[in-house]
């Protein structure tokens, strides 16, 4: 039975959704101020791998995946290339969504911007601010909304916060988002009133614009609901982001807003933390124009536990892209037996396929393990393959065709 880690317990939990073998799954998705760099694919992949894992185990998977296009980094970035910001916004989705074609990443039920989601946002400003966990305050001459943690009890739990250490003086937070990971320990802005120069909106609480922070609750809310079963993002979202997510949708509903909180590790680079300003920031067409395959990219990029950290080099994904080429060299020679005499003994081989897949995706995803342990049956397969007959490699495809609904990078 599927076990994964929750973030929110700090330990590995039986996996039991809401409703049976139906399952609602909020990830978190890009900021299309700029393109998406395999870091990000990686988290990308790693919630493809889990939606695609429950949809094998049998389970109808309502999926959401948020888009951030209206934020302070977007304004600013599409007055730097003189774009509106829609121009901007759709020209980096568009790559990214082409990106997911490219990876095999199935693309979400729900696909939805922030610009598209302002009703609901204004919605959860006013009942916050109805409830008293919000409040208007002007800055800088505009009427904003931020939201009190201390109102909301347990706040911080998702990350485990230590709210002792929460300063005693009232601070604000203007921005949508600040550099590093640190804890902005106060009031943070739910809702941006409509300066000169800003990207606005009409809404029930004025013209304005959602906050970053508001945002996927926004979002969420609107189209699965006050409550899923599973959340899932990167590790830096459970610094704040997530945090933020959580109260708010809870703050206003007052039930669980997710059971299960899964949260993928970095990618690094040569060792280092990707950075534009060190030069070490990849996307996709980089390793394409390298002469590299779609299926060898998302191979690396799954071919390690998520929640630990995978270090991109060049010649490790050369290593990868030799170890998948070699199990699709035997895959492919096997679909060449045509003999139907009585085969060689290798039921039990066979028979092990799908029970040791399962074994190791069940246990927290545990792709490496799960393909390791396949390539190492195939192998002892393989070197029997002159006296296999047609039936037992009709099973042994079949049964690999299964495990490629999820993994996606063997056919």
């Amino acid at each position: 039975m599927l076990k994964l880690y929750n973030s929110l317990t700090r330990k590995v939990e039986l996996f039991k959704p809401a409703e049976n073998m139906k399952v609602k799954m909020y990830t978190c998705g890009p900021s299309t101020y700029q393109l998406a760099h395999i870091g990000n694919y990686r988290t990308f992949l790693y919630e493809d791998i889990l939606q695609r894992y429950l949809e094998y185990l049998g389970y109808k998977v309502d999926r959401l995946i948020t888009v951030t296009d209206v934020e302070d980094k977007a304004v600013v970035q599409a007055k730097q290339e003189k774009r509106t910001l829609e121009e901007l916004t759709a020209k980096n989705e568009q790559v990214f969504f082409q990106d997911f074609a490219l990876l095999k990443i199935k693309v979400p039920q729900y696909a939805v911007r922030a610009s598209g989601a302002v009703d609901q946002a204004a919605e959860l400003t006013a009942k916050l601010v109805e409830k008293g966990y919000a409040y208007w305050y002007e800055y800088m001459g505009t009427e904003n909304a931020y939201f009190n943690p201390l109102k909301f009890e347990g706040f911080g739990k998702l990350a485990h916060l230590d709210m002792g250490s929460w300063p005693k003086k009232k601070r604000r937070f203007h921005k949508d988002t600040y550099p590093g990971t640190p804890w902005n320990k106060g009031d943070f802005v739910l809702w941006h009133g409509c300066k000169s120069g800003d990207v606005c909106f009409d809404s029930q609480v004025g013209r304005g614009r959602p906050a970053w922070n508001l945002q996927d609750a926004a979002i969420v809310t609107k189209h699965l609901g006050f409550s899923v079963d599973v959340a899932c993002g990167g590790v830096d979202n459970l610094v704040r982001h997530h945090d933020y997510t959580l109260a708010i949708a809870e703050a206003v509903s007052g039930q669980q807003f997710a059971k299960y909180w899964l949260h993928g590790e970095h990618l690094l680079v040569d060792g280092k933390k990707m950075s534009k300003s060190v030069g070490n920031v990849y996307y996709p067409k980089n390793l394409l124009e390298k002469g590299f395959g779609a299926d060898q990219i998302r191979f690396f990029l799954i071919y390690g536990h998520y929640r630990r950290k995978l270090n991109f080099t060049f010649e490790k994904l050369e290593e990868t892209s030799r170890k998948l080429d070699a199990f699709k060299m035997m895959v492919n020679d096997l679909q060449e037996v045509k003999s139907k005499k009585q085969g060689a003994d290798v039921e039990v081989l066979i028979s092990g396929i799908i029970s040791e897949f399962r074994v190791h995706m069940d246990d927290d995803l545990d792709v490496k393990s799960a393909f390791d342990s396949l390539f190492q049956t195939i192998q002892k397969i393989y070197e029997t393959r002159e006296n296999l007959n047609v039936k037992q490699v009709s099973s042994i495809i079949g049964d690999l065709r299964w495990v490629d609904s999820v993994l996606q990078c063997i056919f």
